[in-house]
């Protein structure tokens, strides 16, 4: 499976997730500020900045390039606030507080079967 594959894959997942979760998704792949935002979703309260990071692993959730969410480096962190800030200016989520969380997927290597979901809110701390 190529590595835009487990990643669309993953997306798919943390949005079955959120929604299972009661959040409604609200959008996916947006492109802003040329950066990519994964998925938007809302409930009652946030509006919710979503990148999802996926990655095969083996059974004891190890994997050779580390946790996924450790991918979302302070230069990405950046580039997604920069984007969310072009969304947020076209006044959509107005009335809802903002949020970046970081949903980690773990994929088993050989089924792609989900083996564990980990949900980061306000992982950026902002």
């Amino acid at each position: 499976m190529k590595t835009v594959d487990i990643g669309r894959l993953g997306e798919k997942v943390a949005a079955r997730y959120l929604r299972k979760n009661g959040y409604k998704i609200s959008e996916m792949n947006i492109h802003a500020s040329h950066n990519e935002i994964d998925i938007i979703a809302t409930n009652k309260d946030y509006v919710v900045f979503v990148e999802v990071k996926a990655r095969h692993t083996d059974a004891t959730l190890q994997s050779y390039f580390g946790s996924p969410a450790s991918a979302v480096t302070f230069a990405k962190q950046k580039r997604t606030i920069d984007a969310a800030r072009q969304v947020l200016s076209s006044g959509k989520y107005s009335m809802l507080q903002p949020r970046f969380d970081v949903i980690e997927v773990y994929l088993d290597k050989t089924s792609n079967k989900v083996l564990n979901i980990n949900h980061i809110s306000n992982a950026f701390g902002a």
